[in-house]
């Protein structure tokens, strides 16, 4: 079984940065996807970002430029570093793991504020 725990939330202003964590744990098998999505309050989940297990990297148009996904294969965390917050950035954020075969696991989510 597979346990994501995401870290790194918080409250930013706009125009700040933070950084998202996730670490995975227990049985987890090679080669596989690590990414983030986000929702909204009443919108549903969008993707954000992704990154392949050979580092490829995959990034939503509407914070491209913006938010940067990185990996520690050793440490199996993913990170989503964010800068130049805006307040539509404002969501829950999910880690997600995934691999070929379509089987995917999800993090608890954390809030990600950013105030005008």
């Amino acid at each position: 079984q597979v346990q994501l725990v995401e870290s790194g939330g918080g409250l930013a202003q706009a125009g700040g940065s933070l950084r998202l964590s996730c670490t995975a744990s227990g049985s987890i098998f090679s080669p596989n996807y690590m990414g983030w999505y986000r929702q909204a309050p009443g919108k549903q989940r969008e993707f954000v970002a992704r990154i392949h297990p050979y580092g490829s990297t995959y990034i939503e148009d509407s914070v491209k430029g913006r938010f940067t996904i990185s990996r520690d294969n050793a440490k199996n965390t993913v990170f989503l570093q964010m800068n130049s917050l805006k307040p539509e950035d404002t969501a829950v954020y999910y880690c997600s793991l995934a691999w070929g075969n379509g089987n995917a696991v999800w993090g608890q989510g954390i809030q990600v504020t950013v105030s005008s």
